[in-house]
Order: structure tokens, then sequence, then C-alpha cells
């Protein structure tokens, strides 16, 4: 295992020399209530807020905030930034290092295309001089820990090597890798090896991210990788036991077998969690329906438990079907794999979609 040796504020329960967890920032999932819901389950080493917006009349918003002030988990919060403008993200910078955040992370990755056709997030991976001006202006504006968070390339690989390169030249303390290009979205392979070249090439410790779907894929992929640990973004949602699982994992204890009432203790837990008096029920349902989505990867192999759930339109139908799934047979285990086939974001997903075409179920990290 490797001794980092670095400046990250890891917490008292992480062993010296031990691989890094961390949950990866997804947008309108990653708040406040989802990071007090998976800390209760098993927190990661460190967390990462939803991006925050940055343009010429942006502010840092509210509900993102309140994740990095009301942060009862025990974890350091790292501030995610999305933008181009160099004197409007050191001004965005400057705000939030009044609060108390871990550290700045700049998003180089955001596949969406909303996103990268305003050139920022993964959109700026086409720019590597003005990805390099980012990058030396964040550094010389955070006095603390600053971090990076990317995808491979745009639409090809052909600005890999010095994308890795600046991030040495301008002194980065972290370095994310999602093994997969923009264009790639989450439907190719994950490319693990380009995630082994950025472990070899970087002067800061990297974090593997892309599919790693459970404790034992943790490890098979740090083995393969050589990184520093594991971002875990949408198996984090299916499985909120997945940090503690992969802390078992790397310690060579017994993983902790998850049971389908464990996983109806955890519906009930996000429902509440989640819930703002604000929002009309239906509403509420209908975001519960984005989290279950991933959650019924493991529930059954049939996806029936995913066909009826999409098909609930109130707390009391979502409820019976939780019940009818997960407390009739409640001892069975929950999968720590998705099961073969059983997709929870077809529109997205499929290879014959288009990445336009994503729904309210597309999350983006």
């Amino acid at each position: 295992m490797l001794d980092l040796g670095s400046r990250l504020p890891l917490p008292a329960q992480h062993q010296p020399g031990g691989w890094l967890t961390a949950l990866a920032p997804m947008q309108d999932v990653t708040d406040l209530a989802f990071m007090q819901v998976i800390a209760h389950y098993g927190a990661p080493d460190f967390f990462f807020t939803e991006f925050f917006r940055v343009h010429a009349h942006s502010r840092p918003e509210a509900h993102i905030l309140r994740s990095i002030d009301e942060n009862t988990t025990g974890r350091p919060v790292f501030a995610q930034l999305i933008g181009e403008d160099l004197n409007f993200l050191a001004k965005t910078t400057r705000e939030l290092l009044r609060h108390n955040v871990a550290g700045i992370d700049l998003n180089l990755g955001c596949p969406a295309p909303k996103v990268y056709k305003k050139n920022v997030g993964g959109g700026l991976l086409r720019e590597p001089a003005k990805v390099g001006q980012i990058l030396a202006m964040l550094r010389e504006n955070v006095p603390g820990l600053f971090t990076v968070k990317m995808r491979i390339g745009f639409s090809d690989t052909e600005n890999f090597d010095r994308l890795i390169d600046l991030v040495n030249e301008h002194r980065v303390d972290l370095l994310s890798v999602h093994g997969r290009t923009v264009k790639e979205m989450y439907r190719s392979e994950v490319h693990y090896d380009f995630i082994a070249r950025a472990a070899t090439r970087a002067q800061c410790p990297v974090l593997a991210n892309g599919n790693v779907t459970s404790a034992r894929r943790a490890g098979t992929v740090l083995a393969e990788t050589h990184a520093a640990g594991v971002m875990i973004g949408r198996h984090a949602i299916r499985n909120p036991w997945i940090f503690r699982q992969c802390r078992e994992q790397f310690s060579g204890q017994a993983v902790t077998r998850i049971t389908l009432a464990d996983v109806r203790d955890y519906v009930t837990r996000l429902y509440a969690a989640t819930r703002s008096p604000e929002i009309p029920e239906r509403n509420h349902v209908n975001k519960m329906k984005k989290y279950l989505n991933f959650v019924g990867q493991s529930v059954d192999g049939s996806g029936a438990f995913l066909h009826e759930m999409r098909r609930t339109e109130s707390e009391i139908e979502l409820f019976t079907v939780c019940d009818r799934h997960l407390l009739g047979d409640p001892s069975r285990e929950f999968s720590p794999e998705p099961y073969p086939g059983v997709i929870a974001r077809p529109n997205c997903e499929t290879p014959e979609s288009g990445t336009d075409g994503c729904s309210l179920e597309t999350i983006t990290h």
C-alpha cells in the first residue's frame, strides 16, 4: 500500500498508508442530506460538493454551501467549481475559502452536453493551454489543498499526457481520474490503463474513478492501476455501505453482508433525509426514483422492482412496492454487484441512445 506523505486531511479512522476513498461529486445528488445518509452507513475519507457554477452573475449556491457549513459527517468536504473565466473563478474561490472547506476542486470531467458545449467541465479538455491558465490561477489563489477531477480526454486521449504534466506543473494536491473520455459518457468500458498511466506520471495521489461497483472490484482496480484510492459515484447511490466494505476489503477483513431488509432501512432513511415540506409528495416520489433506479440494480435480476417502482406516483405506492420486494424475503442478500442487464438509466446507458437524450435520471460526475 502507498504511504501518501501528503497534506490530505485524512480522518482519524484512516489506516496509515492505506488506500483512500471518496464519494464522487454528482449534480443534484451529493447534497447535505445524501452525504449524511452515506455517513450513517460508513463515510468515505472525503466528500466533494456538487459543482458551484461560476460565471459573470453567479454566487455560490446556498443549498450547496449547506453541505459545507452544516457538515456533521466527521469527514472533510472539498468545494468543486465548474467554469472557465479566470476572474470569476478567482472571485468564487475567495468566497468559498471563507467557509470550512477542505480545499478547492476543479471540474474537468462533466460529460453532459449542455455543460461541455459552454466550454466548461469536460469541454475544457480540448484546450490544454486554457486548462493551464486556470490551474495556475487557482494554485495562486488556494493556499491550502487544490484538487482536480478529470476525464482522460474529450473525444480522444491526445491531450492526456499534457494535462497530467500541467497537474504536476501547478502542484495539484490530489487528482481524480474517470477512465473514459467525455464523449464516451458512461457507455464504454473504463480505460484503467490510462488511470494507471496517470498514477505513474502524476506527482500527487491519484484516485481511480469509473465502474468501481463493489469493494472487491475496488481492490481489483487498485491492483491494476496502482492508484492511491478510489472515487465512487453511482454505485454509492446503489450501495451506501460500499465505503465501509472497501475499508474491510483493503484491511483483509470479512466484507459486511447486506440484506434486503437493510436496503429497506436505507430507503426509509433516504426518503426522510431528502424530504422538504415545500416539495409536493409526487415530486419527492419522483426524486426518490432517481436514487432507486440505481438501488434496483441489486434487488433482483429480472428488473421487476425497477419496473414497478418507476410506475409509482405516491408515497404509499412507493413504499408498498419497496415492502413487497425488500421485505418479502428480508434476509436475502442484496447483491454486491449489479445484476447483469439491469440498467439504471436506459435513456443514457444503452449504446443506441444519443448523449442528448438523457432523462431526469442523468447524473454527471
